[in-house]
């Protein structure tokens, strides 16, 4: 698995992380030499993670009124000096995410933190999740398709992106007003994209639901337990990676024949969504697309 891993980047990756175009890079390294790529034997450009990082910097730099011209006469030290004490004075959302990017490329907590409450000063922390996380993950969800991040990477920022949720969630424990319902929440076994679930579990609570949150990769006949329960449970998933689409028919019936009889209700969302729409349901299981429009639903 560690061959797998991903230390050098192509001219494509470094557009598709920075958003800056390929044609743009290769004007910056002609005229200005801000990187200065290596080389296959077959005279192929590829960058190293210092080059992304670097890049990074200079694409938050030149957004906020620093011409590309002066950002060349730059040493590479100042370049990093000059954007990481930007980063941390500016909380707009695209800055934002872009400083979030440089923290997760440098495994920079700092950065990471200094930013988070630079925006907390302007918003509340479910405009910072809306705003600036989704469209954050979005991004780094890009990025995976592109295979152009580690997976250090990832899960450095997302338990960072974690914390924050928990932390948030928990000043909201006290405040649970309707008992008449019981929401479970929980991922399939072997699925490890918690984040999503996770902060629907802060909105739930924020809007004062009883929640019993159980995370990732909890097997289905755990819920059996709950069908003997007096409470009004909805449990609610998120298919993200798991079950692979060879399996999640076959899920989608076991969760049919839990669900046979019971008062209960069962909600579905997440990118999987799609491959089970077409199938026969019942009408206590509700599929939704994004969590978005579980949440408008409630």
């Amino acid at each position: 698995m560690m061959n797998s891993i991903k230390i050098d980047f192509t001219i494509k990756d470094l557009e598709n992380i920075s958003g800056i175009k390929a044609h743009t890079i290769r004007i910056w390294e002609k005229r200005y030499s801000l990187l200065k790529p290596k080389r296959t034997e077959t005279n192929i450009r590829y960058y190293s993670n210092e080059h992304l990082q670097k890049l990074l910097n200079i694409v938050l730099l030149n957004n906020n009124q620093f011409k590309i011209s002066k950002i060349a006469k730059m040493s590479n030290e100042e370049i990093i000096l000059q954007s990481r004490e930007l980063a941390f004075n500016i909380a707009i959302n695209d800055e934002a995410i872009n400083a979030f990017k440089v923290a997760m490329f440098q495994f920079d907590k700092v950065l990471f933190n200094n930013t988070y409450h630079k925006l907390l000063h302007k918003k509340s922390f479910r405009e910072v999740f809306k705003d600036v996380f989704i469209p954050f993950l979005e991004q780094i969800g890009l990025l995976w398709q592109t295979d152009t991040l580690l997976p250090a990477h990832e899960h450095f920022i997302s338990n960072l992106i974690e914390q924050k949720i928990q932390l948030n969630t928990e000043k909201l424990q006290y405040n649970i007003e309707n008992l008449n319902k019981t929401y479970v929440l929980f991922l399939p076994e072997n699925e490890i994209h918690e984040l999503g679930i996770l902060y629907l579990n802060y909105e739930l609570v924020l809007r004062g639901f009883h929640t019993i949150y159980l995370g990732q990769s909890l097997p289905l006949s755990n819920l059996n337990y709950f069908s003997e329960s007096d409470m009004e449970i909805c449990f609610i998933t998120s298919l993200t990676i798991q079950p692979y689409d060879d399996k999640i028919e076959s899920y989608f019936n076991e969760i049919k024949d839990l669900m046979v009889d019971s008062k209960d209700s069962f909600f579905i969302t997440g990118k999987k969504v799609d491959k089970i729409k077409h199938l026969p349901s019942n009408d206590n299981i509700k599929l939704y697309n994004s969590i978005s429009d579980l949440l408008k639903a409630l």
